[in-house]
């Protein structure tokens, strides 16, 4: 499979979150697609009332879909999905860092798709310059914030609408009254999936309370990890690796630049690409909570009350998701009103990702647009609204023509605010 020779990455990972998840995803599409493509019918007025109303979905014409190299089945299928299930025609560009997904997609995509229909086109940043010169009808860019500028910028030229799924920092807070056994356990986990290299992974965690407690979750953090992979994780079959020597090696300047106190990890193998679990105790202006880590690195920061974390959380920029490990219901809502970010997640990581009926994107500089299920479907649709008046009752329309009198403003002013309309103009 490609996305396993990849990264090295578990049989299990790579068959429930790039197959699996992929077929749900076709799936649900197929399931859905009549009543995705119904007209939706809108609210009237009285003026309204023997015309027709609703709102009619077509295609948005040429397409083109960038995916990505963590998950470089799932995160280019699930647009093309809903962007063919829409009408469009499409062009894809899978990840030249995958080479052998890239490569699979160039020998399957023409044996089962008319090429007229979904086109797949390969190579590096020269061919993904001269692509986006091309004049496309919309575009749906998954990878750094860095590229996402780009690509902004190119589409600005012809005014092209743009779906960016970039990344950042996916802040962790866990209040005073989170069981913190629970916590470490699904934050250990959501933070190794495929080495780290998850758009929304636990980037760092915000632990509200003393360094006694931190080392409570810690300690709590380092038994996942051995519960999960072993004394040695680079022996562990359902452990991954970098996926390149180039962020190997970004990843190994930044532990030995943090001056935090690393609790457990930090060995590296480079012939491997092996980057053991690492945890690592900070405070606020380490290099680790610069920019997104994209590893198996966790910084751990204390912070005195909720109000520290938010106030921490609102100082850098919108995040991806926000995680909350909370049980106080004015806590949550708290952090929901205080903090903006694509996503909130409470009580777990990375779950938000399976609910399709939940769309899914960032806000400022981790993205713009959103996907999932239906929502990909209305991203590649043209929405257009349609009004369909009879022909009959033309005497009903006798207010709105000249000439106008004290009578006509009278009846239409009672008319305007009786039912809300307004007029077009």
């Amino acid at each position: 499979m490609g996305s396993f020779s990849e990264f090295e990455e578990s049989h299990f990972e790579s068959k429930t979150q790039e197959l699996y998840f992929s077929g749900c995803i076709i799936s649900t599409a197929l399931s859905n697609l009549d009543s995705w493509m119904a007209p939706q019918k809108v609210s009237r007025s009285i003026l309204q009332a023997t015309d027709s109303t609703y709102i009619h979905s077509e295609p948005l014409g040429v397409v083109l879909i960038v995916g990505t190299w963590n998950f470089p089945v799932q995160l280019l299928l699930s647009p093309l999905i809903g962007a063919l299930a829409a009408g469009n025609t499409i062009l894809i560009k899978p990840s030249e860092m995958a080479a052998a997904t890239e490569k699979l997609f160039v020998e399957l995509f023409p044996k089962y798709f008319d090429e007229r229909v979904i086109k797949v086109v390969t190579g590096g940043k020269e061919e993904m310059g001269e692509i986006l010169k091309l004049r496309f009808d919309h575009i749906f860019f998954t990878g750094s914030t860095s590229v996402g500028r780009i690509v902004m910028k190119a589409a600005a030229e012809n005014l092209t609408p743009v779906t960016l799924e970039l990344g950042g920092k996916s802040p962790v807070i866990i209040d005073t009254d989170a069981d913190l056994r629970t916590t470490a356990k699904r934050v250990t986990w959501g933070k190794l999936i495929n080495n780290g290299q998850v758009c929304v992974t636990p980037d760092y965690v915000l632990l509200i309370g003393d360094s006694e407690r931190r080392k409570e979750f810690t300690d709590e953090c380092v038994k996942c990890v051995k519960e999960l992979y072993g004394e040695d994780a680079q022996k562990s079959p359902d452990y991954g690796r970098i996926i390149n020597e180039s962020n190997f090696d970004r990843l190994s300047k930044i532990i030995d630049g943090t001056n935090g106190k690393i609790l457990y990890g930090g060995r590296r193998d480079r012939s491997d690409k092996f980057i053991e679990p690492t945890i690592i105790s900070v405070e606020p202006h380490d290099i680790t909570l610069a920019d997104e880590l994209f590893g198996p690195i966790l910084p751990v920061l204390t912070v005195p009350t909720l109000d520290d974390a938010i106030k921490y959380i609102r100082g850098r920029e919108k995040p991806l998701v926000c995680y909350l490990f909370s049980n106080n219901k004015k806590t949550v809502e708290k952090v929901k009103q205080k903090t903006s970010s694509g996503t909130l997640t409470i009580n777990d990581v990375i779950m938000h990702m399976t609910v399709e009926t939940l769309p899914f994107g960032g806000v400022g500089h981790s993205g713009t647009g959103r996907y999932q299920g239906k929502t990909t479907f209305d991203t590649f649709s043209n929405k257009k609204s349609v009004y369909h008046r009879t022909s009959w009752f033309e005497w009903l329309l006798w207010m709105r023509y000249p000439p106008f009198t004290a009578d006509k403003l009278k009846w239409m002013c009672r008319l305007i605010l009786s039912s809300k309309i307004r007029l077009p103009f």
